[in-house]
């Protein structure tokens, strides 16, 4: 290469850096108020009809220095109280959403949404305190928490951590005991999927379980038969499917329901609580119905993208827009949906979250000759919150205290932080939301507040508005405005021993109590 050309190609790098960091100091800023960081001393949210999980009344809300300070009829204030109004509108606990992804370092890639612009588009969306997954360094659980403490330093909400094992050695088990007892972590996440990546085999499987329940820390699994997805993959690569399509071909609905049901079954044997996340799928759904009948200790978490929509978005024609919708588990058939809605409803599974991995365009363009190279991953972190309402209270299919639960309060109670969260009660933290039911919301990637450029629920509207956002005793989101600052959210620790685990004991008294073993046998003479 000529003297010319390197240095016309040095020039070309200089600018293309100077345009990105242009483009991510004004991003950074571009929901930036001088007043965000300070919450506002007193607020009386007046008028309301506040709901929690299994009561709602009209009343007042007063808040004082980030705390709820009184819930009761006609409170007065003085001058210096902003005051609220909320009348004809609900008043909520924001919303907490399990499973997130932010400034995911994943094939090849890094997700487009980091700590600040994922929360702000949360916050947009009516939801006030998330839990990321730290992924370890190297397996490393403690350089893997170190890495994600720096990236979540611009945070503008409150957040937790669960944390992934992706190998097994006495090292990674004291790491887990460190995580629990100092750092604030109360669950670990097992990949059952990712062969040569995250996935992990059953024998691992089993020690991190074991580890979990001796450390009151809630077990998580990503439910794919790995080595079935693997094989898939090579089956339609050597049929010439390579577009989005041939990522829903590769790992069907029945490689779902088998780790689920080996992952129900091995946590069984151990006798520890279990956490599916994201149920895509009737064959999912059903183990953990099952499982539950039964007695079992099993959580399903449905996510936003699953409910409402299908694979048949996969096949258009567009690669952008097929590979836009590409997740694992993939989006299912049509009548999948409809089925986990109904299980929502019925109590099989219990909370929503919404696995919001954001990758733009150009992203899930390295995969454009190969579906094996399409970051995995969708948005859904500022919709869910519409997205349930509609689907679910709008429908009739759940009450707007089942809404509270579904959206807050069960995460709150499984991860330990209730009632400090998912309520609104005297001493719970101001996060609250005020939703309009006789407003309507649009969703599209030109209004939206992730840095993606599109959304897998564009054009979709409804009724149901998130008009407030109270996070931390802040208003943060007022007459479709953001005001967040970097810096200004809280990590919250998360402690062992959740209501999951009440009684895990006296199940292992019984079980040792029902063996009639060892057997007194008389030695032989002989």
């Amino acid at each position: 290469m000529g003297f010319t050309s390197q240095l016309l190609r040095l020039l070309y790098l200089t600018l293309t850096f100077f345009i990105a960091l242009s483009s991510s100091i004004s991003q950074s800023n571009q929901f930036c108020d001088a007043g965000a960081g300070a919450p506002s001393s007193k607020i009386l949210i007046k008028g309301g009809t506040v709901v929690n999980a299994h009561h709602q009344q009209v009343a007042d809300v007063y808040i004082e220095d980030g705390i709820i300070v009184a819930i009761k009829p006609a409170i007065t204030v003085g001058d210096e109280v902003t005051v609220i109004d909320a009348t004809g509108k609900f008043v909520m606990p924001g919303g907490i959403d399990p499973h997130t992804h932010l400034e995911f370092e994943f094939m090849d890639t890094v997700t487009v949404d980091d700590f600040f612009s994922g929360q702000a588009a949360a916050l947009a969306g009516g939801t006030t305190m998330h839990i990321d997954f730290v992924i370890p360094h190297k397996g490393s659980l403690t350089a893997g928490f170190e890495a994600y403490e720096k990236k979540a330093k611009k945070s503008c909400m409150d957040y937790g951590f669960h944390m992934a094992v992706t190998k097994w050695d006495e090292t990674v088990s004291r790491e887990m005991e460190l995580m629990v007892k100092e750092k604030g972590i109360n669950s670990f996440k097992f990949f059952l999927a990712y062969k040569g990546a995250l996935m992990i085999n059953d024998e691992l499987l089993l020690e991190g379980f074991k580890k979990c329940k001796s450390l009151g820390a809630l077990a998580m699994v990503h439910a794919e038969n790995g080595d079935a997805v693997y094989e898939g993959q090579k089956k339609m690569i050597e049929l010439g499917i390579t577009g989005p399509e041939g990522h829903a071909l590769s790992r069907p609905a029945v490689l779902e329901g088998e780790a689920t049901a080996r992952a129900i079954r091995l946590a069984d044997f151990v006798n520890t609580p279990l956490y599916v996340v994201h149920v895509m799928s009737i064959d999912a759904m059903e183990e953990i119905a099952r499982a539950r009948k039964s007695g079992q200790r099993v959580i399903g978490e449905p996510v936003a993208s699953g409910l409402v929509l299908d694979e048949s978005w996969l096949w258009h024609p567009d690669f952008k827009t097929a590979a836009k919708y590409v997740m694992s588990p993939p989006i299912r058939k049509r009548g999948h949906d409809k089925a986990l809605q109904a299980a929502l409803s019925t109590g099989i599974l219990q909370l929503v979250g919404t696995d919001h991995c954001a990758f733009n365009s150009t992203q899930k363009a390295l995969g454009i000759d190969d579906f094996r190279k399409i970051p995995n991953g969708v948005n859904g972190i500022e919709e869910r919150m519409h997205v349930v309402w509609d689907t679910m209270v709008e429908s009739g299919q759940i009450s707007v205290m089942d809404y509270v639960r579904l959206t807050s309060t069960e995460c709150a109670r499984i991860f330990n932080i209730y009632p400090r969260k998912g309520a609104i009660l005297p001493g719970s933290d101001a996060d609250i939301i005020i939703l309009n039911p006789n407003s309507s919301f649009e969703i599209t990637a030109k209004s939206h507040h992730s840095r993606l450029d599109t959304n897998v629920f564009e054009g979709r509207r409804g009724k149901g508005k998130i008009e407030v956002t109270i996070a931390g005793g802040r208003v943060v989101w007022e007459n479709n405005e953001l005001k967040v600052a970097p810096g200004t959210g809280r990590y919250i620790k998360m402690s062992p021993f959740s209501y999951l685990f009440d009684g895990i004991d006296k199940r292992d008294d019984a079980y040792l109590k029902s063996l009639q073993a060892p057997v007194k046998r008389a030695k032989s003479s002989s």
